[in-house]
Order: structure tokens, then C-alpha cells, then sequence
């Protein structure tokens, strides 16, 4: 009875803590090194948002749905292609090596923003590394890819909007559509706000790849094609060219490619020490999607794959696919907007009051940022409307000089001074994986990006360039 008793007030004092810690994680930041003091009534960007599975508070939540976000929207879509080229398993192996490779760049995000707490994106890493030259190179990178991105996400919707529609309009003018609806919603202030759409979004997209792959593994095969059922022809290893094999590992890159956006998102978080954990749940749940989704709907599909692969599996399931997946397209276009967005936002606002302030320049900066990354997004969406090539070029340009080159610099930023002194075994080590990490993005940017470009010129040539602006059907 006594030990009974006494572990009463334990149970209270724990109830208290616990309480004092949820009132803590719902209190406004009050000053902030990227951000500077954010009063009452301003927008507060430190607030991407707990979950409350009661009775706790899991405060990292918010933030796993927006990694996953960032990469599982496009990736996923094109993995089965991916594979057609490589061969399973040469494509499993190159996939988990993208994968562990750019978990370790994903973890020096969060490492190097705890150490650096002044950093907000990218540009601030390439200032203290290179000067005022990195400064705006990284800076000018960060931008253009994640537009790059953009117009993959608003190609997809209108692809998704043709595949719905049974082509109801000119595919431009979806494309325009998709524009609209990406500028309305890229136009929310906060990642913490948008982190309850990336919820939505990727379930969503989980959905439809879930019904795609159950439905591809029930029918056994491709869609007919003149009521005839293709030969299966997956192949374990393939014999892909070198530019065909560049493409696809810059594809790979791509769907990891979440790693210039985590320091936006870990700059946004309440408490950045959880970053870690809300990284481990996002690169193992977008690996093993990656690998089942792609594997089942190739196995499947084989050389007769869509891309994107929502188009695998027949018309009835191809549209109650993209019924599902919209939505989820709609956030990735959303959140990949705002993210370059908010860089510029932030580039010309910083260390003002107008940053989080409700003043009329503070939101003529900002609506003026969203419209003319919407603007230049449409424009690429609409350059370059081949799906797949637009995906390969923009992760072999810019994903690999983005996630590899840069953390490979920070760890040795922080790093080559002390171990000088003492080289040790585990610093000599980590001075070659850092150099390793460097000359691989190289050399994926580099080959991949000339891949990229020699396929587009491929593309064109066999439509004569009129695929450009063009009202033709983009659904595969």
C-alpha cells in the first residue's frame, strides 16, 4: 500500500512536467537569429506545427511530413522508368547508395544549423564556406532548382488534369491552371501551416501509388494494346548507355533530392534537436516506397512502364489513380513554389522589421516573390513538357551540386581544423568520405547534366519543337 501511495505524486509530478512541455512547445519564438525579434502580431516562421497524439505532444511530426513531402511527389513517379533502364537490381543497389548518401548530406543539414544557428538556407553555407562568390552561386542554384522543380510539379498536375479529363482542353492551358493553383496556395506565409497540407499531399500520393501497384499486381501485366497483352520483358540487369545511365541516376538524385530545402525546414522548426528523428521516418518510409512501387510496377509493366507511372496500370485505374494523386501534386507544387519563394523573400527583407512585420512592403515582397516564381515556373513547365526529361535534367544540374558537394565542405568546415592536430583514425576517415561525397557530386552533375541535355535535343528532334506550348495530350 505504501509503494501504491507513493506513486501517486509521482504520476502528478510527471502529468505537471509533461504539461509545462506542451505549454513550451505552443509558446510564439521570441527572437531568433535568422528571423530577429517577432513581436506580437507578426508572422511567426518558428512554428511548424507539433501533433498532438494525446496525451503527448510529438513536436517533429510537422516536420517529417514536410521531408516526405519534398521528395516522395515526383520521385515515386518515376521510378518504374528508372528501373526499365538499370535493370532491378543494378537500380536497387544505385538507389540505395543515392539513399545513404544523401541521409548523410540530410544529417549534416541538421548538425550544421545547430552549430551555426544564424544559417537559413543554403546561400548562408556557401557565404561562410567561399565568400560572398558562394554566397550567390548556392544562393542562385537554390532558386533555380527548386523552380526547376516547380515546373515538374505543375507538369504532373496538368498530366493529371488530361488523364481525368480524357484530354477535355489544351494541355497549356492546364498548364496554367496548375500555375493558378500552385501561386494561390504557395502564397501561405508559413511551413508550419503548409505542413498540415504535406500531410494531406502525401497521403495522397501514397494512396495512389498503393492503388497503382496493387492493381498492376492483380492484372499481372501492362495494359492491352490492341487487345493484345504485352510479353512481360523486366529485366533484372540492363545494358543501358552512358547517357542513358547518367539519366536515370540523375533521376535517382532527384527523388532524394529533399536536402536544400531541410535547412529552410529545420530553420522553421520549434526545436531543431528533433530534426534527426524526423529524418530516420522520412528516408526509410521514401526508400521502401521507392523500392516496392518501383520493383512491383516494373516486374509487371516492364518496358511498356509510363512515365509518369500512374499510367501503368489501364485507363479505370490510371484516372482513379490521378483522382487521388492530385491533390497530392497540387502540395508538392505548392511547397516547391514557396520554397524558392521565401529565399528571395527572406534575401531581401532580412534584418528589417518588414521580415516578420505586417507592413505593406512586407507583402508586396512577398506576393511579388510568389508571382514571379510561379511565372518562371509556368515558363519551364511549358519549355520543356517531356515529363521525364525535365525531371533527369533538373536533378543532374542542379539536385547533385545541391546534396553532395556542399555538406561533403561543411563537415570539413568544421571540422579540418581540430582533427588536424590529432588525425585520428575516424577524421582521416572522414576527410576521405567528405572527398568521396564532393568528386561524386561532380561527377554526377557533370555527366548527368550533359545526358540530360543530349535527350531533351532528342526529344525535339523527334517532334520538330513543337511539343513546346503545345495543346497536345501529355498523358502517357
Amino acid at each position: 500500500m505504501k509503494k501504491q501511495e507513493a506513486s501517486e505524486p509521482d504520476r502528478d509530478s510527471i502529468a505537471r512536467a509533461q504539461s509545462q512541455i506542451d505549454e513550451a512547445s505552443s509558446e510564439p519564438i521570441q527572437d531568433d537569429a535568422v528571423f530577429g525579434e517577432i513581436r506580437e502580431g507578426d508572422t511567426n516562421y518558428r512554428n511548424v506545427r507539433s501533433l498532438r497524439i494525446s496525451p503527448r505532444i510529438i513536436p517533429w511530426l510537422g516536420t517529417t511530413a514536410l521531408m516526405i513531402k519534398t521528395q516522395i511527389g515526383l520521385g515515386v513517379l518515376s521510378m518504374p522508368k528508372v528501373f526499365d533502364i538499370l535493370g532491378i537490381v543494378p537500380g536497387i543497389i544505385l538507389l540505395l547508395t543515392i539513399a545513404g548518401m544523401t541521409s548523410w548530406s540530410n544529417w549534416m543539414v541538421g548538425v550544421f544549423k545547430l552549430r551555426h544557428p544564424s544559417v537559413y538556407g543554403i546561400d548562408d553555407v556557401g557565404k561562410m564556406l567561399f565568400g560572398r562568390f558562394g554566397y550567390e552561386l548556392l544562393g542562385a542554384a537554390y532558386t533555380l532548382y527548386w523552380i526547376f522543380v516547380g515546373g515538374s510539379a505543375l507538369l504532373s498536375i496538368s498530366i493529371s488534369l488530361n488523364a481525368l479529363s480524357d484530354h477535355g482542353t489544351c494541355t497549356a492551358a492546364f498548364v496554367a491552371v496548375a500555375a493558378v493553383i500552385g501561386l494561390m496556395f504557395s502564397s501561405i506565409q508559413t511551413l508550419g501551416r503548409i505542413s498540415w497540407l504535406a500531410w494531406v499531399g502525401a497521403a495522397c500520393i501514397i494512396t495512389a501509388v498503393s492503388i497503382l501497384t496493387i492493381a498492376v499486381g492483380i492484372q499481372g501485366h501492362a495494359p492491352m494494346t490492341g487487345g493484345v497483352i504485352p510479353e512481360p520483358d523486366y529485366k533484372l540487369s540492363g545494358n543501358p548507355t552512358f547517357v542513358e545511365a547518367m539519366t536515370a541516376l540523375s533521376t535517382i538524385s532527384l527523388t532524394y533530392a529533399g536536402t536544400p530545402a531541410f535547412f529552410n525546414i529545420v530553420s522553421e522548426m520549434r526545436d531543431p534537436r528533433h530534426f534527426t528523428r524526423a529524418l530516420t521516418i522520412c528516408q526509410v518510409t521514401v526508400t521502401v516506397i521507392y523500392i516496392v512501387v518501383g520493383t512491383v510496377v516494373y516486374y509487371y509493366c516492364g518496358s511498356h512502364v509510363a512515365s509518369p507511372a500512374l499510367g501503368s496500370a489501364g485507363i479505370l485505374i490510371k484516372k482513379i489513380s490521378y483522382g487521388f494523386a492530385l491533390p497530392g501534386l497540387a502540395v508538392s507544387a505548392t511547397l516547391m513554389l514557396h520554397l524558392p519563394a521565401k529565399h528571395i523573400f527572406i534575401r531581401i527583407l532580412r534584418g528589417t522589421k518588414h521580415l516578420t512585420g505586417q507592413t505593406r512592403t512586407h507583402w508586396i515582397v512577398w506576393l511579388g516573390s510568389t508571382f514571379t516564381v510561379t511565372s518562371v515556373a509556368y515558363i519551364v513547365a511549358s519549355s520543356i513538357p517531356v515529363f521525364s526529361d525535365l525531371v533527369s535534367l533538373v536533378g543532374a544540374l542542379l539536385a547533385t551540386s545541391l546534396c553532395f558537394q556542399p555538406m561533403g565542405c561543411m563537415w570539413l568546415y568544421d571540422n579540418w581544423g581540430p582533427g588536424r592536430q590529432k588525425k585520428s583514425l575516424r577524421w582521416c576517415l572522414m576527410v576521405a568520405w567528405c572527398i568521396f561525397v564532393i568528386l561524386t557530386g561532380f561527377f554526377l552533375t557533370i555527366g548527368g547534366t550533359y545526358s540530360s541535355i543530349v535527350s531533351i535535343i532528342s526529344s525535339y528532334e523527334k517532334t520538330g519543337g513543337s511539343s513546346a506550348w503545345s495543346c497536345a495530350n501529355n498523358d502517357n
